[in-house]
């Protein structure tokens, strides 16, 4: 569903230029679930981005269900996202001009769904705030807006769901409340998901783990089992 192939990411700055991001490459099957960890500033978000298609490569190539994302222009990589991508944001990033029922309904919208509402109204009730459909997201509690902001993100039926610190900025409860819905959803609707968040319990709900550091990528080998060890020493005589 992804891959990526010695992507890397520059920057110009007052001292020169600046890699945020060195060579990375890696592949993520379709319906798995990868969870990218770092400290603050190690890349994460900057990975994100430029996986979703919100920002460009500096060198590398980038393939979403095998289109090659990295020739394509910011026109190109939005109608691509509008097809195969879902979004969440730990800020929520709602439209506070509309009402719950009204920004679930957006990005059906812009795609030209015409049951659109419809889709809305099911996703409201499935993130179980269908009594709250017709308030605006300052009338929401912050888990509130972010379970708006999942169903948002569902409703194209993406291939692709990627989020960002998703349950950041709510309290313990909301967190353990988001966590479940974000990974029933996934589950339920067979999305490849790819995460980033400081959260090791809700890194640690997904099938990979992949860690930044510094602007470079790893991934952890898997723990030697005890029956691994035997046959090592076996091996060894």
């Amino acid at each position: 569903m992804i891959t990526t192939n010695s992507i890397s990411k520059t920057v110009t700055t007052a001292q020169g230029q600046l890699q945020i991001l060195k060579p990375i490459s890696f592949n993520v099957t379709a319906g798995e679930s990868v969870a990218i960890v770092g400290a603050s500033g190690s890349g994460k978000s900057t990975l994100l981005s430029l996986l979703a298609g919100l920002d460009e490569v500096s060198a590398g190539e980038i393939y979403i269900d095998g289109q090659a994302m990295h020739d394509m222009d910011e026109e190109q990589r939005a109608m691509l996202r509008g097809a195969k991508v879902g979004f969440i944001f730990q800020s929520f990033m709602l439209v506070q001009s509309l009402t719950a029922i009204e920004n679930i309904m957006l990005p059906a919208e812009i795609a030209g769904y015409a049951d659109a509402r419809k889709r809305a109204q099911h996703l409201l009730e499935l993130v179980g705030l269908d009594h709250r459909a017709k308030h605006y997201p300052n009338q929401l509690s912050g888990g509130e807006q972010q379970r708006v902001a999942i169903a948002r993100a569902f409703i194209t039926k993406p291939k692709i769901l990627f989020a960002d610190e998703p349950t950041g900025n709510l309290d313990a409860a909301n967190s353990d409340k988001i966590e479940q819905l974000l990974f029933d959803l996934n589950r339920d609707a067979k999305t490849t998901l790819i995460l980033v968040t400081h959260d090791q319990k809700l890194a640690s709900k997904c099938l990979r783990q992949l860690h930044m550091h510094a602007g470079e990528l790893s991934e952890p080998q898997p723990l030697e089992t005890e029956s691994t060890l035997i046959d090592a020493k076996q091996s060894i005589g």
